[in-house]
């Protein structure tokens, strides 16, 4: 691992590990059993800032900047399909010396999540998918960035900063070539295979994923549950920290509660 000077004072907690050749970020905060957080779609670690503050007060979270997004390196070649992401994820929790970790999704991030827990069941012990992709199936780019533009005024101001910066370091061929990826990738067939508890949050104003996709995701899911925020954008994470660790962390509690009487 190693740690650059000019990582910015708010991800001085940041911790690098070389995973396939790449040096991969992730931002680090609190103490406690772990939990990790994937990002979105372009997204990166410091747009997630609020949310691992309040979850930081109950657990150890990891902020993950998946390859070529955030302070991870990546190539221009990788990674351009949501299973090099799972498979880069599954490798990382293994080389970071995580192993298995619960995980929090937002987004692209809840569908590789998923993907994640079907192709690799011994990386997670508990999902939490905000807001995902993937069900039934994902529109082309162009209603993606249609539905992508109908959300942004619902945001915060800061947040859209700090998106705008995330994406410019993403590229926007890595982004475009992504989203077509989600044209074929295909979660439905791999949700019966899902068999660690899973909480699905849906923001109630999010204009992107539609309640209908969230409500499919969870009758696929054998041991799924979902939850409704009132209010909650797209980026709910950011709009709804509060209420998304809320709801994370009575369900961590939960899960772990019925391990041990199990």
């Amino acid at each position: 691992m190693s740690r650059p000077e000019n990582i910015p004072d708010e991800v001085k907690g940041s911790q690098f590990t070389q995973v396939g050749g790449l040096r991969t970020h992730a931002y680090v905060r609190g103490k406690g059993e772990p939990l990790v957080i994937v990002p979105g779609l372009g997204c990166a670690s410091w747009m997630y800032l609020r949310l691992a503050r309040e979850l930081g007060k109950k657990r150890r979270v990891y902020v993950y900047d998946p390859p070529g997004h955030g302070y991870s390196e990546g190539r221009w070649d990788y990674p351009l399909h949501i299973e090099q992401l799972s498979d880069h994820l599954a490798a990382w929790l293994e080389q970071s010396g995580l192993g298995c970790a619960p995980m929090l999704g937002h987004s692209l991030g809840g569908e590789v999540i998923l993907d994640l827990a079907a192709r690799y069941p011994h990386c997670t012990t508990a999902l939490i998918a905000c807001a995902p992709t993937g069900v039934p199936e994902n529109p082309n780019v162009a209603v993606q960035l249609l539905r992508l533009l109908r959300d942004l005024p619902r945001e915060r101001l800061q947040l859209l900063g700090l998106g705008f910066k995330a994406y410019a370091n993403v590229g926007a061929r890595r982004i475009v070539l992504l989203a077509h990826d989600q044209e074929r990738h295909r979660t439905g067939p791999l949700l019966g295979r899902i068999g660690v508890p899973t909480l699905l949050i849906d923001g109630s104003r999010d204009p992107v994923i539609h309640r209908w996709t969230v409500e499919a995701i969870q009758k696929g899911i054998p041991d799924a549950s979902g939850v409704v925020i009132r209010g909650g954008t797209h980026a709910l994470t950011d709009s709804h920290p509060r209420a998304v660790a809320r709801f994370t962390l009575d369900f961590l509690a939960e899960v772990e509660a019925e391990k041990r009487r199990s």
